[in-house]
């Protein structure tokens, strides 16, 4: 245990790596927020599931589509510029979300506005995982990187979702949607301020393929797991507001969405101050498993202490073991590129889970969803083990 401290203590030492993670907590407090207030938001002013999950869907997936040219424009031409559009922008189009569902506006409209606010949502979380891999060198010190990356990504799931169900329980969801909308704007003002952007290596005199990192076979593979993983998260996080909701107790959502990132967070800890033996790319199929299992027991477990414990254990260490082999695999022309992918099949999965989550919800029933969520990760787990590590690398992971 003192050993596992004091790589960690070590690690946060060396220069701008506790400010840096620093402005990972701050900067990326709105990603645990604006999903869950917009969803709950949405549910309340359009009266059901499954045009809430839909919309939010969209935004996620418009994110999902337009990430990748930000990511390229990001690798040719700084991440400055933008940084600053997509910061005015995006709280811009989510106030024309609570605005126009407040009006009774056609669906249309909520809809055109949730797309729009993902197509210019602020790159802050694909900056950060990029500022590891252009501010260290050995891969040893980038997993280390990712797993606190991680650990912090986590906790923003953690407080984000609480302090959103603390405004749903006593000021309402209006309120709460506004209160992630602000947050937005002031993680924009956090990172522009931060010594984040000044790492950032721009690659003009590169070659680039139409098709960026996708041209590489085992980083698409990790990109096609990546996408299911998130499709199960997607599940959850209509999941536990339609269980919450069941039971009349609307802010206990928050609460599951908070253990179930405090469960991450523990696993990601463990991944970063551990040595394995196996490679990450078994790693990663390993989390995945395990996942399968607690997700599954969320369709038979019905009293809430119960089902709270069974959401900790369904949180996995897969996201740092995911950064990690995006690091690796991706080459140095793509290198923001490359997280923007890999951001976008997270979001685009988050929005196929979220809108597929509503409709099981809304036509066949809760327990449906999370068998659903346990057989799609299950399945990407099988496929983790498909991406096999190169002999050399295997060995020297196991030296």
């Amino acid at each position: 245990m003192k050993r596992f401290a004091q790589r960690y203590v070590e690690f946060v030492r060396q220069p701008d790596v506790a400010p840096l993670l620093a402005v990972a907590l701050l900067a990326r407090m709105p990603v645990g927020m604006v999903g869950f207030a917009m969803l709950m938001f949405l549910r309340e002013s359009l009266g059901d599931f499954t045009r809430a999950g839909t919309a939010a869907g969209i935004n996620f997936i418009a994110m999902a589509a337009v990430g990748p040219v930000i990511g390229r424009l990001i690798d040719r031409h700084g991440p400055r510029g933008p940084l600053i559009v997509t910061g005015i922008v995006q709280p811009l189009a989510l106030l024309a979300v609570l605005v126009s569902a407040r009006l009774g506006l056609p669906f249309a409209v909520v809809a055109a506005a949730a797309a729009l606010a993902g197509m210019f949502a602020t790159p802050i979380t694909t900056l950060t995982r990029t500022t590891w891999r252009h501010r260290f060198e050995r891969e040893d010190d980038r997993r280390t990187a990712f797993a606190l990356d991680a650990v912090m990504i986590e906790i923003n799931f953690t407080l984000g979702p609480a302090l959103i169900a603390l405004i749903l329980a006593t000021a309402g969801t209006t309120v709460a949607f506004a209160t992630a909308i602000c947050a937005v704007f002031a993680a924009f003002l956090v990172f522009l301020a931060s010594p984040a952007l000044r790492y950032f290596k721009r690659n003009t005199d590169a070659r680039h393929h139409m098709l960026g990192p996708l041209t590489e076979p085992r980083l698409l593979l990790v990109f096609v797991a990546t996408f299911g993983l998130a499709i199960c998260v997607g599940l959850l996080e209509v999941g536990y507001p339609a269980y919450a909701t069941a039971l009349a107790m609307a802010p206990f959502a928050g609460v599951l969405l908070a253990v179930n990132s405090l469960g991450s967070a523990l696993g990601g800890a463990i991944f970063g101050g551990v040595h394995f033996k196996a490679p990450v790319e078994r790693q990663l199929a390993c989390a995945m498993g395990l996942m399968a299992v607690p997700v599954l027991l969320h369709a038979v477990v019905g009293p809430p202490a119960a089902f709270a414990v069974v959401a900790f254990f369904a949180g996995a260490p897969a996201v740092a073991a995911q950064s990690v082999l995006v690091s690796r695999l991706a080459p140095a022309r793509y290198a923001t590129e490359a997280f923007t992918w890999s951001s976008a099949f997270i979001v685009s999965g988050l929005g196929t889970g979220m809108a597929l989550g509503g409709l099981l919800v809304e036509t066949v029933g809760l327990p449906v969803a999370f068998v659903a969520g346990s057989a799609v990760v299950g399945s990407m787990a099988l496929l983790a083990l498909t991406i096999s590590a190169p002999l050399a690398t295997a060995r020297a992971t196991a030296d």
